[in-house]
């Protein structure tokens, strides 16, 4: 194993934690828009956006071949893609809305702000964690180093 793996696989976990802050920032800040798309003549509230992660090693079996074979193993993680929350959108009542149906319902975005927090935060704490490892990583580069003078 080389000894840069460490790097490349956290950088591939914060490449992929960014984005999906900047996805979870999308939503939050579309969290009130009730013309995110204009479909079939009329217009539909934003739809919340989710990002899904994958490993770029699919199995344990693969990474042991490898790691045995004497090949380096990739790791990490990659976007697999943004994809749609096909959850409902919420129904508020107001009739002063320019767009009220005739009952006066508005058809508001599916996203919930207090939930886009909690992903917000946990995304952050993944990003600090790699972060972290990246300079553990760094640490036992210079400690390696130091042996040899």
């Amino acid at each position: 194993m080389k000894l840069s793996t460490g790097f490349d696989i956290s950088a591939s976990a914060l490449t992929a934690q960014r984005l999906r802050m900047d996805v979870i920032s999308s939503n939050i800040a579309n969290a009130e828009t009730t013309r995110g798309s204009y479909v079939n003549g009329k217009f539909e509230p934003y739809k919340r956006k989710l990002v899904v992660l994958e490993p770029l090693q699919q199995s344990f079996s693969n990474v042991l071949a490898k790691q045995m074979g004497g090949n380096d193993a990739a790791g990490g993680v990659r976007v697999a893609s943004i994809q749609e929350d096909q959850t409902p959108s919420k129904l508020v009542y107001n009739p002063s809305h320019p767009d009220a149906d005739e009952a006066g319902y508005v058809h508001m975005p599916n996203v919930d702000v207090s939930k886009e927090m909690v992903d917000m935060i946990s995304a952050s704490r993944s990003y600090e964690a790699n972060v972290t490892a990246i300079n553990a990583t760094k640490a036992m580069f210079v400690k390696a180093l130091e042996i040899g003078k």
